[in-house]
């Protein structure tokens, strides 16, 4: 049986995203900070909630920055929310974070005077948002282009590389909302919260074999 690793540094709704990956059936699910469990795991999911200021903190005290980049090299990865942030370059959050950097780009404030229509949005940006699929991965099979996934961040990625945005959303500005590049996915998305479109995410993921 496969083996599924979701990082745990102390910031992240862990349980309910184990407990999606084992309702679809994605294998032996672990919780776990031990690196070596990590390493071993055949595939890895890099959850997050909170500031990204203390998520950085921590993610460089446990030394899974350079975790992260080793790991995601190799296998399967799904880094979601704030996990995705995180692997930006750098994030405006807290008067600037510098992030891990395995995708280029930034982590914008969608701003307290957001637009749309003549109407003011609330930030955080939280609920129900269309995501446009802009290429055919994996892990959008029996997924709608412009399915509908659940969503709560206050700060939106700015892409560095466009090729690298596989979904895209709106919310008074066009934001990356999936992100991939050889083994790696990520989602500003809860897949875990999402219902039938975000476990059939985490089932593709499941299944997938890190190619694309």
């Amino acid at each position: 049986m496969q083996t599924v690793a979701v990082i745990d540094y102390g910031m992240g709704n862990l349980h309910s995203v184990a407990k999606a990956l084992e309702h679809v059936g994605a294998g032996r699910v672990l919780i776990t900070s031990d690196a070596q469990v990590i390493r071993e795991a055949d595939r890895v999911v890099f959850p997050g909630v909170g500031a990204i200021r203390d998520c950085m903190a921590e993610i460089r005290r446990l030394g899974f920055d350079a975790l992260v980049r080793e790991v995601s090299a190799d296998r399967p990865f799904l880094g979601i929310c704030v996990g995705m942030q995180a692997l930006l370059e750098h994030s405006e959050e807290n008067g600037g974070v510098d992030c891990i950097g395995l995708f280029p780009g930034r982590v914008r404030f969608f701003g307290k005077d957001l637009i749309e229509g003549g109407e003011h949005l609330k930030v955080p940006h939280m609920g129900w948002n269309e995501v446009a699929q802009s290429v055919d991965h994996p892990l959008w099979h029996s997924i709608p282009d412009r399915g509908r996934f659940y969503f709560v961040h206050s700060y939106y990625i700015e892409a560095g590389n466009p090729r690298q945005v596989v979904g895209r959303g709106h919310y008074g500005v066009d934001f990356a909302a999936a992100l991939a590049e050889g083994s790696r996915f990520a989602v500003q998305f809860h897949p875990e919260k999402s219902h039938t479109h975000g476990l059939q995410l985490l089932q593709n993921f499941a299944a997938w074999d890190g190619r694309w």
